[in-house]
């Protein structure tokens, strides 16, 4: 059995979404200063780094992390690679054979953004009308990309989300798949049991049999 770990690390600096609560861990009690252990404590946006998106992200009244059912975040997963470099829109979509398919993430050449030390607008996302395709798919549960949001930058956000989140699909964000071969994998991305949160950080990982 191999596992890998596809989340990004948590960390100081590291780059947020525009406007967001920067990632800070600070150390409130310290061995190097004579304490007998040591503590941190963090500040972050519930969006950073490797994470999930609760319905309520953008469905008015929908369900926050601690209403959902965790099974859409454990089980197989399979990962496709996408070489359009501009979005991931609907011959994409319909080129792929999903039948079946409950958890699916693209890996597209996001994966190597994470090394720009500043956040990269014109990163590849779901095309809206891709996002509706994916949504009728019934046996889809859970979708993931390899930046920090399903959408594209700007003005697709909201009609993707809607699409995605509407139909209680789980949306897996900042995922880093450069080192996975496309292929079928298990899926464990569990979130944290925030109650009324719309996201939570998780820790991703693919697991090969």
């Amino acid at each position: 059995m191999r596992i890998l770990d596809i989340s990004v690390p948590l960390r100081d600096g590291m780059v947020v979404w525009p406007g967001d609560v920067p990632f800070r861990r600070h150390q409130t009690v310290s061995m190097a200063c004579g304490n007998d252990y040591n503590l941190s404590a963090i500040t972050t946006s519930v969006h950073a780094g490797t994470h999930m998106d609760a319905p309520r992200h953008f469905i008015a009244g929908g369900a926050t992390v601690e209403q959902l059912d965790l099974s859409p975040f454990v089980g197989p997963c399979r990962v496709v690679e996408i070489a359009n470099p501009l979005a991931i829109d609907l011959g994409d979509i319909e080129r792929l054979d999903l039948k079946g398919v409950e958890r699916l993430l693209f890996k597209t050449q996001n994966s190597a953004l994470y090394e720009r030390p500043e956040f990269v607008e014109n990163y590849v996302g779901l095309a809206p009308d891709a996002a509706r395709h994916l949504a009728k798919i019934e046996t889809l549960k859970l979708v993931g990309v390899d930046y920090y949001s399903i959408a594209p930058f700007g003005s697709a956000a909201v009609p993707v989300h809607e699409a995605i989140l509407g139909r209680g699909i789980v949306a897996l964000e900042g995922i880093n798949l450069r080192e996975v071969e496309p292929g079928d994998y298990e899926l464990i991305a569990l979130p944290l049991r925030i109650e009324g949160s719309d996201g939570s950080p998780v820790r991703a990982v693919l697991i090969q049999r």
